[in-house]
Parts: C-alpha cells; structure tokens; sequence
C-alpha cells in the first residue's frame, strides 16, 4: 500500500477505534484487514495518537456540556417559578440542591487535590496574581 494509502488507512483507523468501535468493526469500516488493526494497537506512536484524539474527544465534549449547563442552570430555576404547580417546584429545588451540593463537594476535593499534589512537590504553584 502506498505511504499516503497507509497514512488515510491510519487516520480513518484511528478515528473509528476513537469513537468506540470495536477493533474488528473499524478494520471493516476502512477497509483493512484484522490483523493490521491489532498491529496498529500495538504500536505505541498509533496508541498514543489514539489516546490523545479520545482524550480530545472527551475535552470538547465536556467543554460543550459546560457551556449548556448555564441554560440548564437557567431551566432549573424558572421551573421553580412561582407559575409552576408545586411538584415541579419541588423537583426542580430538589435538583437544585442535589446538584449544588455536588459540584461544592467536587470542587472542594480538587482544591485539596492540588494542595497535597503542591506540598509534594508534584505540581507547581499558580503564577501571582492569575488563576
């Protein structure tokens, strides 16, 4: 297979390992055999790619539900708007609180996190002045 066949037969690999297919289902998909597909796994350079376009995947899929939790946020509190029938005020206090509850305790916990991770020395202090 010529080098540029190889590296569209790769990238097309990689990408349908990255959204959850199955070793054998991507092979199908682009067109490789089986083998090839469980070489490439093999491969730490292909395995490396493969971890960092995932863990790109889940970065912007994060940063999309970070960016609708405000509308969420919003949704919450109109359905505890005095207009609402009273178990859907109920309900959404509820997941009010339930929810405020949990992001305190998250980020309480990654505050404590990095505080231990700065007192031994494996991560550096904030630049002053910044965040």
């Amino acid at each position: 297979m010529p080098q540029q066949g190889k590296k569209y037969a790769d990238d097309a690999l990689l990408l349908a390992l990255a959204c959850g297919a199955s070793p054998e289902a991507a092979a199908q998909k682009c067109g490789v055999s089986l083998k090839t597909a469980y070489r490439r796994l093999r491969d730490p350079k292909f395995r490396a790619r493969l971890d960092a376009a995932r863990a790109d995947m889940v970065s912007r899929a994060t940063a999309m539900l970070t960016a609708a939790a405000m509308e969420a946020v919003k949704t919450l509190l109109d359905l505890q708007g005095s207009k609402q029938p009273p178990a859907t005020r109920l309900g959404a206090a509820k997941s009010v609180l339930e929810i405020g509850n949990r992001l305190r305790t998250e980020v309480d916990l990654a505050a404590r996190l990095q505080a231990l991770e700065r007192a031994m020395g494996l991560m550096t202090p904030p630049a002053a002045g910044g965040a």
